[in-house]
């Protein structure tokens, strides 16, 4: 039976990579208890995809509890109510649904994916409702899982590449909960209590956004957002800390034994939702985001042979997000691979991309934004993003046309902006 149910999912799946029809309805209202809700009825296939997302990503970790928005979220689905994490894992099974999710830096989530039909949906929801309400955090799993990831952290406290990320966020944001990380002595510190504690006051019907997409009409979305947000206690949205205060560059050396140089360079930039996003990100295509035809990777790799890959993009976040630019060079290339990088950076701040550039960058994202709305699950993430940073409900209908519009003095007046030459911080791990 589980097998069945496993090649008919498989099915499912492969249909939901069609391609979606052009322009995307995105319904949204709120809930009694301060839910929003976002809704993108998809009926092609009998299956329903549903995201809850809350304000409980890392940036909300208590002072000294690095790490607990993580553990809480990872420790949440393995035991609800009265069923332990075998009795869940099984009970999906046998409805051919999935539970997924996770934690992030603003967000922590839970998702299910199931099919309509009545004997399927009502009981994979019952589950989903069990999960976000009234997880277990039993003893013996939130320890097994504690001990797993302090192991996993120390790690990653042997890997350049961790190494180097860690630095990084904690240089950019030296006063913001942005910067704090987790550690293994920090999770090691965390107790079962305090995952319960952060569930009550975060895991609330306030604090949460709901977005579904698939074979509903709305009123039976209605009815399945408000007896979600039901079971959750009402409580109140969290509160953001300050943004993060702008903090001249600077340059961090961290010895480490290995063969090669992990280079991050960077500042914090924008937040969801900023005017500039849409220069920054054209703009970025043809500096260090568009692969192969990027003037870094034609520099530094093509040119110079510093470096395998290097590329650069923007994150923007709920608070100020990074700009970064990395690579991994020779120890010995390190200083001149970095001498480059940033003087790409500085001249393209100055200058901007050429006409020629910046018709390929539109070309490249405009062309290619069809294939980021081609399934269900691509369709739930987009309308999440949307729905949790209070985005445009036409942000999706929209965007390639933003794209079109944007000119070669738009990029250079918001690199100007944001991209900032004495406000870059560069990392190094192993350079010489």
């Amino acid at each position: 039976m589980k097998r069945l149910l496993t090649v008919v999912f498989a099915f499912f799946t492969l249909l939901a990579g069609q391609p979606a029809v052009a322009g995307v309805a995105i319904e949204h209202w709120q809930t009694a208890g301060g839910t929003r809700v976002y809704f993108v009825a998809s009926r092609a296939l009998p299956m329903l995809d549903v995201q809850v997302d809350f304000a409980a990503g890392s940036m909300f970790d208590p002072l000294g509890k690095s790490g607990l928005a993580a553990l809480t979220r990872g420790t949440l689905d393995l035991g609800a109510g009265d069923l332990d994490e075998t009795a869940i894992a099984e009970q999906l099974a046998d409805l051919g649904a999935q539970l997924g999710g996770g934690a992030d830096t603003d967000r922590a989530s839970v998702s299910l994916r199931t099919l309509t039909a009545t004997d399927k949906l009502a009981p994979a929801l019952a589950i989903l409702g069990r999960v976000l309400a009234s997880p277990r955090f039993a003893d013996d799993i939130f320890a097994r899982e504690q001990t797993r990831t302090v192991s996993a952290l120390k790690e990653a406290q042997t890997r350049p590449d961790s190494i180097a990320g860690k630095a990084f966020w904690e240089a950019l944001y030296p006063k913001h909960p942005y910067g704090r990380q987790a550690s293994p002595e920090s999770v090691a510190g965390l107790s079962r209590d305090d995952a319960r504690a952060f569930h009550a006051q975060y895991y609330v019907a306030a604090n949460a956004t709901i977005t579904l997409v698939g074979d509903l009409d709305r009123t039976s979305a209605e009815r399945i957002a408000g007896e979600l947000a039901a079971a959750l206690p009402t409580g109140s949205a969290a509160v953001l800390p300050a943004p993060p205060v702008p903090v001249k560059g600077s340059q961090k050396h961290i010895a480490h034994p290995a063969s090669q140089a992990h280079i991050q360079i960077g500042l914090p930039a924008i937040e969801r939702g900023h005017p500039d996003f849409f220069p920054l990100v054209v703009g970025n295509y043809t500096l260090g985001g568009g692969g192969f035809v990027s003037r870094l990777m034609k520099e530094v790799r093509d040119k110079r042979g510093y470096a395998y890959s290097v590329y650069s993009y923007f994150a923007p976040l709920k608070q100020p997000g990074p700009f970064q630019i990395g690579l991994q060079t020779k120890r010995s290339q390190a200083r001149d691979a970095i001498k480059l990088a940033r003087s790409l950076i500085d001249d393209f701040v100055k200058n901007g991309p050429s006409g020629e550039e910046l018709a390929a960058a539109k070309a490249n994202l405009t062309g290619s934004f069809p294939l980021r709305l081609d399934s269900n699950r691509k369709l739930l993430d987009n309308a999440a993003v949307i729905g949790f940073y209070g985005l445009p409900l036409d942000y999706l209908d929209t965007y390639q046309a933003k794209v079109a519009a944007v000119t070669v003095d738009d990029v250079k007046k918001a690199f100007s902006r944001h991209v900032r030459g004495d406000y870059l911080t560069t990392v190094t791990v192993a350079g010489e």
